[in-house]
């Protein structure tokens, strides 16, 4: 059946846009964002105004019933909404197809070009959920790379990068153009974009460390760089992922890839990430790989992420950290900052919460004198409602490298101004 928009759903969900100059990657305050359903792009249903952090209200908007996502079915189980965007002295931008589910939020990101500047990017169609549409099945491969072969660059040890490369097409397609895309923000594209954000906790989490890991096998084995290519991983669903050049995610796989962005599968004396490869269950099927439907069903009897995991991988499959993450100024200090703590890492937060703030400007401005007091946990709420964190006014392990992300994604462009 086509796609359901508002005006046949009886649920809702919620949708929040924002919006950043993309020359300066400063939020833009008052632009305006028009909604509309994708079927019905001259009928706007909401105009919304963005605030001083370029953010507009979650929006409460018609979706289907979450019902509808809990099973395969005929009907496509999420509504798909269009966003125009116009702010003073930047070309207007449009994103069309932005999913929607019932009792989730989606967020979707904008960046405006000033006028009169070309844009390689053009406005932006998202596709189907690959649940939902038609994609080329996974061609297998072995879960583990032979490596030490002459020429073959491999890493010593698994790195978390800070970027990695995307290759838009197959990785024949010399005319499909290559995006630097930040590691977590490729997870949460992919995510978003191969599974339903209304699913069970734990079944998110086990397809999440799946992503995770099948990414992580590519950048440890170079996979394509030894092959010649210059890229890291591809966006056809034949070789790798579905990721979707400036697609919307959901709010509560963005806080789970935060959470977990640094672990992957491995079994016993495997130094590589294993190549975790899986498929929908239903329409493909892939025997000792992982099926997305069935995992859902075993969420829904409630096994956990490991035991989900295992239940396709098998039992020596276990969950295992990264080493290192690149591009971070000061690794997890290994317990939280709160109120009462004091020394160099809270003096670290504080000072980059100031830089942040240069951008953000409702985040105050702290003294960073290494003493965790109220002023520097009523800033670390505010920069935690800003990026869609839990707001407890706590450094936790996602806050703390939320917080060293965006640092480090501003620190440089603050240099310039």
């Amino acid at each position: 059946m086509d796609a359901i928009n508002g005006n046949n759903a009886t649920d809702s969900g919620f949708l929040q846009v924002s919006v950043v100059a993309g020359d300066t990657m400063k939020p833009l305050q008052d632009a305006r964002v028009s909604i509309s359903y994708s079927g019905e792009p001259e009928t706007d249903i909401e105009q919304l105004v963005t605030d001083s952090d370029g953010q507009t209200d979650a929006v409460e908007l018609a979706a289907p019933p979450v019902e509808y996502s809990m099973e395969p079915g005929d009907v496509q189980p999420y509504a798909e909404y269009s966003v125009t965007v116009t702010a003073s002295g930047y070309e207007s931008f449009n994103v069309s197809g932005i999913s929607l589910f019932a009792d989730t939020t989606a967020l979707q990101g904008i960046r405006l070009v000033p006028r009169n500047v070309t844009t390689l990017a053009g406005n932006i169609v998202i596709p189907a959920n690959t649940l939902w549409g038609n994609f080329p099945p996974k061609i297998a491969e072995a879960e583990t790379k032979p490596v030490g072969q002459p020429g073959e660059i491999v890493l010593s040890r698994v790195v978390v990068p800070e970027y990695i490369i995307v290759h838009d097409g197959v990785p024949t397609d010399s005319t499909a153009r290559n995006y630097y895309e930040r590691f977590t923000d490729y997870i949460k594209n992919v995510a978003s974009s191969e599974i339903y954000s209304t699913w069970p906790d734990a079944t998110l989490r086990a397809n999440i460390l799946a992503i995770i890991s099948f990414t992580l096998n590519r950048v440890y084995t170079e996979w394509y760089r030894n092959r010649g290519y210059d890229f890291t991983i591809t966006s056809s669903t034949a070789f790798d992922h579905k990721w979707v050049y400036g697609r919307n995610i959901f709010e509560n796989i963005s806080q789970i890839v935060d959470e977990i962005f640094t672990n992957y599968l491995s079994r016993p004396n495997v130094k590589q990430p294993i190549l975790t490869q899986y498929c929908d269950g239903r329409r493909v099927s892939c025997p000792n790989w992982l099926s997305q439907w069935g995992s859902k069903a075993l969420g829904d009897q409630g096994y956990s992420e490991i035991q989900i995991l295992r239940n396709y991988y098998g039992d020596d499959m276990y969950i295992n950290t990264a080493e290192e993450i690149s591009g971070i100024p000061a690794s997890w200090p290994g317990s939280n900052l709160d109120i009462g703590s004091s020394g160099s890492k809270v003096r670290q937060i504080q000072e980059q919460l100031n830089l942040i703030g240069e951008f953000y400007s409702s985040i105050p401005v702290l003294i960073p004198d290494g003493i965790y007091g109220e002023r520097t946990a009523d800033a670390v709420r505010a920069f935690q409602k800003i990026f869609r964190l839990p707001q407890t006014g706590i450094v936790d392990y996602p806050t703390w490298y939320k917080i060293s992300d965006m640092y480090v994604r501003l620190s440089g462009i603050a240099e310039l101004q």
